[in-house]
C-alpha cells in the first residue's frame, strides 16, 4: 500500500494526537522532572477550574511552539542539510520535553472529580497522545528512546539479498513486484529480508515493550495497547470489538478475492509452487508483506480489462498541464463544492517539483504551518496518473486542516486517526470517468462502457480490499504483545498465526520459532499505530457513499461523481470543521447521518466485482 502522509505538525512534533510519532531520542535525556512544583499547584490547583485553566495554559504554549516547530520541519524537509537536521532535532527535543511534562500532569488532573466534558476530553488527548510513554524511573526515558532510535536505524539500514547479492529496502520492495522474477527469487528476497531485518531486533523490542508499558501504567493505562485504543471515544475493549465487527462486514469480499487470486497464481505457477487450495504463498503477491496485490494485477486481470479506453497520464499530456496546473485542477474539485479558494501563499510556499539544487523529502504530504491559513503540500510531482490522484488526496488533508482552524489547539486534528486519511482517499475515489468528463479532460465518447467495470474494480480491490486483513492484524499482534498474552517466545508464531488466520497467507519457507518477522515491517520498529489505516479504508467508502447520496447519484456507486454539488460541500464542511472537538460518532453523523462506522458502503462499491468473483470461483474451495 502506498501511504500519502498527512503531516499534522503540531501533533507530529509533540507526539500528540492521531498523527503522532515516536519520541525523538534527543529529548528524553533532558525531560523535566514530572512532579508539580508548589508554584504550579498554586497557579493551577487540583480543582475543576484549576484543571481548565491549566489546559488553557498548555494549549497557548503548544500553539506558539507548534508554529515555530512547523516552520523548522518544513525547512528541513525541503532543504536537507546537516544544519537543518540539527535544527529539527533541537526543536523536536523541546517538543518532547513539553509532551512528557504535560502528559504526566494531565494524568493527575484527569483524576479530579467534577471535570467538565471538554476539559476531560483535552486531558485525555494530552495523556494518551504519546506513542511510547517513558516512565519516570531514572534513566528509563534515555533507554527507551535509545532503543527506539536504534530500531528505526536498523530498519533503515536493512538489506536483503537477490541471487546472493545485497539489495536495500526500497529496491527489494520494487523487485518483489517485478513479475519477471522467479518464485525462487521471491522466496530468497522474502526470507533474507525477514531474517536480516527482523531477527536482530527481537531483544531490543522486548525490552522496549517492558519500559513503555511501565510508562503507560504511570499515565493510568493497563498497557501501551490499551492506551492506543483509548483514543477512540470508547473503552479499549470496545474498540477491539469494533475493529473485528468491521472486518466481519467486509470479510466475504476479501475471501472471494483471495479465492480468485489463488486460482490465478496456481494457473501461473503450478501446484508445486502455489496449490489450488489452502493459503497463498505470501511472496507471490507482489509485496513483501502481502498487504497490496496490485503488482500482480497483470496475472489476474480479466481478458480485455486492461484497455479501459483512456489513460490519465495521456490526458494530462494532451491538455499540456504542468505540475502547478495539475494542482489547480485538484483545487477546482473543492471549489466546485463551494469551498473557498486556496490562499495565494499555498502556491507561493508549497513544493510542487523537486529542486535541482538541493536534497528534499519527496514523499507526498500535506502541511498546516500556522494552524490557520498557511497550508501547503510537499511533493515532487510527476505528470502522471498516480500523482494526479495523489494531489487530490493531499488537498483533502489541506481542506480538512483549514476547516477546523478555528478549533482550540488540542482539537486541531481529525475526529479520529482514521478520518484524515479517509477524507483524502474519498476525494481520490472521486476521480471517475464522469469526473474527468466534467473537467474537460476526457471526451464523453471515451468513457469506458460497463463491461470494463470488472477490470477497474478488480484493480482497485487489489489495493483496497487486499489490504484490509493486514491493516487489522498488525495492531492486533501488538495489542497482544503489550498486554502479555503474546510472550517473546511466541512473537513469531503469533505473527504468522495471525497472518494465516486473517490474510490466508503463509511464508514461502519454514520460519524459526525464535525469529522476529514482525520487525521486517517498518511500522513495528517505527512504533507507528496501524489501526488508523484499517479505519481509513472503511471510512473512505462510507464518506463517498454519503456524498453520492446527497448529490442524488443514481448509477453504480463506483461511477459516482459529486463534482459541482455545493450541498455535498456544505455537509462535508460541517463534519470537517468539527476537527477533534467532539467524539468521532458526532462528526460521522454530521456527514453520513449515522453514528456507526460501517463496511456496507465498501461492499456496495465492489458489488459488481463480488458478483463476478462468485461466478469465477464457482466450484473452487474457499478459505484455507
Amino acid at each position: 500500500m502506498k501511504l500519502h502522509t498527512t503531516v499534522a505538525l503540531a501533533a507530529l512534533s509533540l507526539g500528540l494526537g492521531a498523527c503522532s510519532t515516536m519520541v525523538p531520542e534527543a529529548t528524553a535525556q533532558s525531560a523535566p522532572p514530572p512532579a508539580t512544583t508548589p508554584a504550579a499547584e498554586t497557579a493551577y490547583p487540583m480543582t475543576p477550574e484549576g484543571a481548565r485553566q491549566w489546559v488553557a495554559m498548555v494549549e497557548e504554549d503548544l500553539f506558539d511552539y507548534s508554529v515555530e516547530a512547523s516552520q523548522v520541519y518544513w525547512v528541513n524537509a525541503t532543504y536537507i542539510t546537516e544544519d537543518t537536521d540539527a535544527m529539527a532535532a533541537r526543536v523536536g527535543a523541546i517538543g518532547t520535553e513539553k509532551s512528557v511534562e504535560y502528559a504526566l500532569e494531565a494524568a493527575k488532573y484527569a483524576t479530579v472529580a467534577g471535570l467538565d466534558a471538554e476539559t476531560a476530553r483535552k486531558l485525555d488527548i494530552l495523556r494518551n497522545g504519546i506513542v511510547l510513554p517513558a516512565p519516570t524511573t531514572e534513566g528509563a526515558a534515555v533507554e527507551l528512546n535509545t532503543i527506539a532510535t536504534s530500531l528505526n536505524s536498523q530498519y533503515g539500514k536493512g538489506k536483503g539479498t537477490l541471487n546472493g547479492a545485497e539489495i536495500n529496502g526500497s529496491d527489494i520492495e520494487a523487485e518483489m513486484g517485478n513479475l519477471e522474477r522467479t518464485p525462487a527469487e521471491y522466496a530468497e528476497m522474502w526470507a533474507s529480508w525477514h531474517t536480516n531485518v527482523g531477527g536482530p531486533m527481537k531483544d531490543d523490542y522486548t525490552r522496549m515493550v517492558a519500559i513503555a508499558n511501565q510508562g503507560a501504567e504511570e499515565l493510568g493505562f493497563s498497557d501501551v495497547g490499551a492506551m492506543w485504543r483509548s483514543g477512540y471515544d470508547m473503552p479499549p475493549e470496545e474498540f477491539s470489538a469494533e475493529m473485528e465487527r468491521l472486518w466481519q462486514e467486509v470479510r466475504p469480499l476479501y475471501m472471494a478475492l483471495h479465492t480468485y487470486v489463488r486460482g490465478k497464481l496456481n494457473a501461473e505457477y503450478g501446484d508445486a509452487i502455489q496449490p489450488a487450495t489452502g493459503p497463498i504463498r505470501a511472496d507471490l503477491l507482489g509485496n513483501m508483506w502481502a498487504q497490496s496485490w496490485s503488482n500482480v494485477y497483470p496475472l489476474v486481470a480479466p481478458e480485455g480489462a486492461g484497455d479501459i479506453g483512456y489513460d490519465i497520464t495521456d490526458l494530462i499530456a494532451a491538455k499540456g498541464y504542468d505540475e502547478v496546473e495539475m494542482v489547480r485542477v485538484g483545487e477546482q474539485f473543492f471549489s466546485s463544492l463551494g469551498f473557498a479558494p486556496l490562499p495565494d501563499t499555498f502556491y507561493e510556499r508549497s513544493q510542487f517539483v523537486k529542486p535541482e539544487d538541493r536534497e528534499v523529502v519527496c514523499h507526498a504530504s500535506a502541511w498546516d504551518i500556522d494552524n490557520k491559513d498557511d497550508i501547503r503540500i510537499k511533493m515532487c510531482i510527476k505528470r502522471n496518473s498516480e500523482d494526479f490522484i495523489v494531489i487530490h488526496h493531499e488537498l483533502g488533508h489541506n481542506y480538512y486542516q483549514r476547516a477546523y482552524k478555528d478549533q482550540d489547539y488540542l482539537h486541531l486534528n481529525g475526529a479520529n486517526d482514521g478520518f484524515h486519511e479517509a477524507i483524502g482517499d474519498m476525494i481520490a475515489l472521486s476521480i471517475t470517468p464522469e469526473y474527468l468528463v466534467q473537467i474537460d479532460m476526457l471526451d464523453p465518447a471515451d468513457v469506458p462502457s460497463a463491461d470494463k467495470d470488472v477490470g477497474l474494480l478488480l484493480r482497485q480491490a487489489m489495493d483496497k480490499v487486499a489490504f484490509l486483513p493486514f491493516g487489522l492484524l498488525v495492531d492486533k499482534w501488538r495489542w497482544g504483545v503489550f498486554d502479555g498474552s503474546i510472550t517473546p517466545d511466541q512473537y513469531n508464531t503469533a505473527w504468522h498465526g495471525l497472518k494465516r488466520e486473517y490474510q490466508g497467507v503463509t511464508p514461502p519457507v519454514e520460519r524459526p520459532v525464535d525469529a522476529f518477522d514482525a520487525g521486517a515491517k517498518y511500522h513495528i520498529p517505527g512504533n507507528t499505530p496501524y489501526a488508523r489505516y484499517f479505519l481509513a479504508h472503511i471510512l473512505q467508502f462510507q464518506f463517498f457513499k454519503a456524498a453520492c447520496e446527497q448529490a442524488g447519484w443514481e448509477g453504480p456507486l463506483h461511477r459516482c461523481s459529486f463534482y459541482g454539488n455545493e450541498e455535498v460541500g456544505r455537509n462535508l464542511n460541517a463534519m470537517l470543521e468539527m476537527g477533534a472537538s467532539k467524539p468521532w460518532p458526532d462528526a460521522l453523523e454530521a456527514f453520513t447521518g449515522t453514528r456507526e462506522m460501517s463496511g456496507e458502503a465498501m461492499v456496495e462499491y465492489f458489488a459488481p466485482l463480488m458478483a463476478w468473483l462468485e461466478e469465477q470461483n464457482e466450484g473452487a474451495e474457499q478459505g484455507w
